[in-house]
């Protein structure tokens, strides 16, 4: 069921799923709406007469003038983002470029655009003049005009958020906003002061009452985007089984890489095997669903272009470290999943690659901190950010992790701050850590 919410969340994401979906939904709209015209006959009154269209040349010209002047703005439309996008993939990198296709309201202008041009022609081809015979589909007609007035509100709308798309601070924004949404579905629970032991695991018994071992290598080359850990438990324990993974999703695989060993009683046939391999989602590029360090990583991006020296923004980089700063500090409370995985039953079944705070905090400010070399104001704000998540970590691993990242800013900041006054101010800033 997961593996399917994954595929359905994945298709949402494409460019292309949302306005093939709103066309779709116009030609049965059309159909329908054409349909509901042949079996109503409205009133003849001043008002039907005023609201309604009586003429198959009027009614001709009505749904022509529509379907072009709406062909003509999706053309628009898609050059408009043909050029954000170029001057996204320029701004801030090419891996941010779906960020800006995934934006559901470019998908639905561009749907909404095309799919009027095509209601229009369906409907179009439905207006009957010949001998006695006269049909004007007058309900329809009136759909295609409230249709065209909808996307020319769309038309401001889709061009005010064009032209906001394209700040640093918003672009940022959205990023930070989907990742704090994403580790309060990864990391739901908050880590309790009381509750910072985790079950003491005795590996070497738990793989000593299995007599095969049996290695498993990845079917293919690419990606690993997503691990359906619940149906893996469930085949698992079918088989009476354990399983140790090496690799979390966002890691690399090799085809014939080794990513894991399964520890079993009984031996696995080709049949097991299809059904394990079905567990793993394998592809060409990393996605985020399940790897939290590529969304961080897109942060760390913009930070990185900000304060290189042909652009030499820091003002762009402190603003990516602010928003991190947040997000490290929520996971600072959180509580990471276990990497021992149990069956209803209480039984070892799965031993993961889990995520861990020092990981995410390596992933989150070395990349910034190695590339702030001589830059006084960022450097400063990597220290003060790493003072503000040490107030909120909690267990003792979590404190050595922020003083490590403490030290090597501190050490940058001897080497390459010049002026006494910052580097006094670097050293104040880090007493609240090291000292």
């Amino acid at each position: 069921m997961k593996k399917l919410l994954f595929i359905w969340g994945e298709l949402k994401a494409t460019f292309w799923f949302i306005p093939v979906i709103i066309i779709i939904t116009s030609i049965l709209l059309s159909i329908g709406l054409v349909y509901l015209d042949g079996h109503i006959s409205l009133p003849q009154n001043s008002i039907t007469r005023f609201f309604f269209v009586n003429s198959p040349d009027s009614a001709r010209s009505i749904l022509s003038t529509i379907s072009a002047a709406m062909m003509g703005v999706a053309g628009t439309v898609f050059s408009i983002t043909l050029v954000v996008l170029t001057l996204a993939s320029s701004q801030f990198g090419p891996r941010l470029i779906k960020n800006f296709m995934y934006v559901r309201l470019n998908q639905i202008v561009l749907g909404a655009y095309i799919s009027t041009y095509l209601y229009c022609l369906l409907v179009l081809n439905a207006v009957q003049d010949y001998n006695d015979y006269t049909f004007i589909p007058s309900i329809s007609i009136i759909v295609a005009i409230l249709a065209a007035i909808t996307n020319i509100i769309l038309l401001i709308v889709f061009i005010h958020n064009i032209a906001i798309s394209l700040q640093a601070d918003k672009v940022v924004s959205n990023i930070s906003a989907f990742i704090s949404n994403q580790v309060e579905t990864l990391f739901p629970e908050k880590l309790e002061e009381e509750k910072l032991i985790e079950k003491n695991i005795n590996i070497s018994t738990e793989f000593s009452v299995y007599q095969y071992r049996i290695s498993v290598k990845s079917p293919k080359s690419g990606y690993l985007q997503y691990i359906d850990t619940e149906d893996l438990i469930e085949l698992l324990t079918k088989k009476n089984s354990l399983m140790e993974l090496y690799h979390r999703p966002g890691a690399h695989l090799v085809e014939g890489l080794e990513i894991g060993m399964i520890y079993s009683n009984d031996n696995w046939d080709k049949d097991d095997f299809e059904k394990f391999n079905s567990k793993f989602e394998i592809g060409k590029i990393k996605t985020a669903q399940q790897d939290l360090e590529f969304s961080i990583h897109q942060i760390v991006e913009i930070a990185l272009r900000a304060i290189s020296p042909g652009i030499n923004d820091p003002y762009t980089a402190i603003a990516c470290i602010d928003n991190l700063t947040a997000i490290m500090s929520y996971l600072a409370q959180a509580k990471f999943p276990s990497k021992y995985l149990f069956d209803e039953d209480g039984n070892l079944r799965v031993i993961a690659d889990k995520f861990e705070f020092e990981g995410i905090l390596d992933a989150a400010f070395n990349q910034i901190r190695q590339f702030s070399a001589g830059m006084p104001a960022v450097i400063i704000r990597l220290m003060e950010s790493l003072t503000t998540i040490n107030k909120f970590t909690i267990n003792e691993n979590q404190k050595i992790a922020v003083k490590k990242h403490a030290e090597m800013i501190l050490r940058i900041g001897k080497e390459t701050i010049k002026e006494e006054h910052d580097l006094q101010d670097l050293i104040k800033r880090s007493n609240k850590i090291i000292n």
